[in-house]
């Protein structure tokens, strides 16, 4: 039987959840000072309608304060007009370049107001894996910085052999099943390396909050198609409702629907240029200063990052003084990537 622990780190300028699946990492949401607590899923409020789009059957609301929120408009629905408020709930939160998707919930009057907050992080771990509190401590931070470094991988391997890569584009999230050194019948170690690649890509997609279109590229040929749809649907069961899997094609590509619920993290361990952000990088570099300092008390430490890192790490410079004293010089290296950060102590 499969066992889901929890994690929860509240660090500086950052607070981090993970939950893990056999000792894997399944799922890694952050919030950060400064995150907008209007864009995230189960916000609910009443919202003012402000344009119309009849061509594409949506229309655009904003709640106080907040962004503008996407509402597909249905045949079930009244009529909206521009001005008017309605009672919404934030479905999906925004991701790189999309606005934040809203379901309609019914008429309301007033003004735009907030009615219902986003669960924390820590009852989002709570509703995840119902036994107890979630770890804290060091093991927790250990577990973010695990699932951290596999939420930035790409190719992943199968138990037995092979492996998946999972890469996104702007209209969906494409998975290559690869067959690799498994050994064996060539027909039976094609089925097994897809079966197992359904479960690790469903694990590795709710890591990442990836979500809509995916695509499976399924390794051999003359598959079985009711048993690999079954297994696919049991995979991704737990991201019900709303997952739809359609025919394994004759090219042997499997599509499916996912939900999407959470923010993808790699929209905040990114940058648009792919690597690492300031912003992850200086949360790294507090991570550690503070490890480095608790490792020796009394010694003096030293950093170095990139200019970017260092901007970034200036908002969260007074919290760590505060938490291991003011004994930290922070050096800026010219020709430094983000994802490059030495501490050391003397």
């Amino acid at each position: 039987m499969s066992e889901r622990r929890a994690y929860l780190y509240k660090g500086i300028g950052e607070t981090v959840g993970v939950v893990t699946l056999d000792g894997r990492p399944e799922r890694l949401v952050a919030q950060w000072d400064g995150d907008d607590p209007l864009d995230a899923e189960g916000v609910r409020g009443v919202a003012r309608v402000r344009k119309i789009e009849r061509a594409f059957n949506s229309a655009f609301v904003a709640l106080p304060g907040g962004a503008d929120l996407l509402l597909a408009l249905k045949p079930d629905m009244p009529k909206l007009v521009e001005g008017q408020v309605v009672e919404v709930e934030i479905r999906s939160p925004s991701r790189r370049d999309k606005s934040a998707v809203a379901r309609y919930v019914g008429p309301a009057e007033g003004e735009p107001r907030v009615l219902a907050h986003a669960p924390t992080i820590d009852e989002l771990l709570r509703l995840w894996v119902k036994s107890g509190s979630p770890t804290q401590g060091l093991a927790a931070l250990e577990a973010v910085e695990a699932a951290e470094a596999e939420a930035l991988a790409t190719v992943f391997a199968l138990p037995g052999g092979g492996d998946v890569s999972i890469e996104t584009t702007r209209a969906l999230v494409a998975i290559d099943v690869d067959l690799g050194a498994r050994e064996g019948d060539s027909k039976k170690a094609a089925r097994a390396a897809n079966m197992a690649a359904f479960t690790t890509a469903a694990r590795i997609l709710r890591l990442k909050g990836l979500a809509g279109l995916v695509v499976f590229d399924l390794v051999g040929r003359g598959h079985d198609g009711p048993a690999l749809t079954t297994a696919a649907r049991n995979a991704f069961a737990i991201d019900n409702p709303g997952v739809g899997i359609g025919p394994i094609s004759k090219f042997g590509a499997l599509e499916m629907i996912v939900p999407r619920r959470t923010k993808p993290i790699l929209d905040r361990l990114l940058d648009e240029s792919g690597g690492l952000s300031a912003r992850a990088g200086a949360l790294r570099l507090v991570r550690a200063f503070e490890r480095e300092g608790r490792a020796d008390p009394g010694g003096k430490l030293a950093g170095r990052c990139s200019q970017a890192v260092a901007e970034a790490f200036s908002a969260l410079d007074a919290a760590l003084a505060d938490r291991i004293g003011r004994r930290f010089t922070l050096a800026v290296v010219a020709d430094w990537p983000n994802d490059r950060l030495e501490v050391s102590s003397s």
